[in-house]
């Protein structure tokens, strides 16, 4: 586990200035940011971004971070809980691969146990390869996957996320069975990239901003992404390459249990208050996130038939 408390960057600048900046939402002195993963994946980087355009926009003073790998993202969810309910400072952050997780694993907890607040983002994945590596493209690579899977180790988050979902597919497109795969999990994006560089693994399948900047330093190859458009004019998508396989990630936040309802509201309006920024707007670019804003009863719908749609497919597959 790792607490980084990061002061406001902006801290100079005087509260008394920034409620137009804040598009008439509260200032929030502080908030506690929960990342289920170790620094350098989705999750934390979503956190780092949030924080970003937050405190640039006089939206909030400062947030602290705390990182807690396991389980997919369930063990961090357990803990936030246990330790963090009814409080009002506080916000989850995490997405698709909780969902999967929980279920695949049996936890016994979900995000039914937590307070929906906002869905910000939907993100691709991206299958990628050592700078080394003998395939070159998405077909060298899929027929040998065909011929051998569980000969080819594949990096990924664990059991029932999106990215062991997205491989499933691909094995499945390929004529084989997704538990064949040799699937190797890692705690977060970070190791996740260590593992491919280093050439400890001989693929991975990861979201596109934790790989984005390897690619263009050159230090990955990425084969193919797995939405419906290209992320890079050189990567193409899986269902172009032939393989009829679509998956993506949602990524969003949630309050603690307990919470009060005028909390719950305020955390809202910070949410709504950082998605109409141009910064955010900005943000989405950089990162090749797409904005997939939603709040209230919607995103609490969304929630349920996400739960139900994930655990067809992961039984469908045999990961559940």
């Amino acid at each position: 586990m790792q607490r980084r408390p990061l002061l406001a960057a902006a801290a100079a600048l005087p509260f008394l200035g920034l409620g137009a900046r804040a598009h008439a939402a509260e200032v929030i002195p502080s908030l506690a940011m929960f990342i289920p993963a170790a620094p350098g994946g989705g999750w934390d980087g979503l956190g780092r971004a949030i924080e970003h355009v937050g405190v640039g926009a006089g939206l909030v003073g400062r947030c602290q971070f705390e990182n807690l790998p396991g389980g997919a993202g369930t063990v961090g969810l357990a803990r936030f809980i246990t330790s963090r309910r009814g409080r009002a400072d506080s916000l989850f952050v995490c997405g698709a691969s909780v969902v999967g997780s929980a279920i695949a694993s049996k936890s016994p907890v979900s995000l039914k146990d937590v307070v929906p607040v906002a869905r910000l983002t939907e993100e691709a994945a991206v299958i990628v390869v050592p700078a080394s590596s003998e395939f070159r493209d998405i077909r060298h690579f899929a027929e040998a996957l065909r011929q051998e899977p569980r000969g080819i180790p594949i990096a990924g988050a664990g059991g029932g996320t999106v990215d062991h979902v997205a491989l499933g597919l691909l094995l499945q497109a390929l004529g084989r069975k997704p538990l064949e795969a040799q699937f190797v999990s890692f705690p977060g994006g970070g190791a996740t990239q260590s593992a491919v560089i280093g050439a400890q693994v001989k693929a991975a399948v990861a979201g596109w901003g934790e790989f984005s900047e390897q690619v263009a330093a050159g230090r990955v190859r990425a084969l193919a992404t797995t939405g419906a458009r290209r992320l890079h004019p050189d990567v193409p998508t899986l269902r172009e390459s032939g393989y009829d396989v679509t998956a993506t990630n949602w990524r969003g936040l949630f309050a603690a249990p307990g919470v009060a309802e005028e909390a719950r509201r305020r955390l809202v309006a910070f949410a709504e208050a950082l998605h109409a920024t141009p910064a955010w707007t900005e943000t989405l670019r950089k990162r090749g996130w797409d904005d997939a804003f939603l709040t209230g009863e919607a995103f609490s719908a969304f929630i349920a038939k996400d739960q139900a749609d994930t655990e067809g497919v992961l039984k469908a597959l045999g990961l559940a």
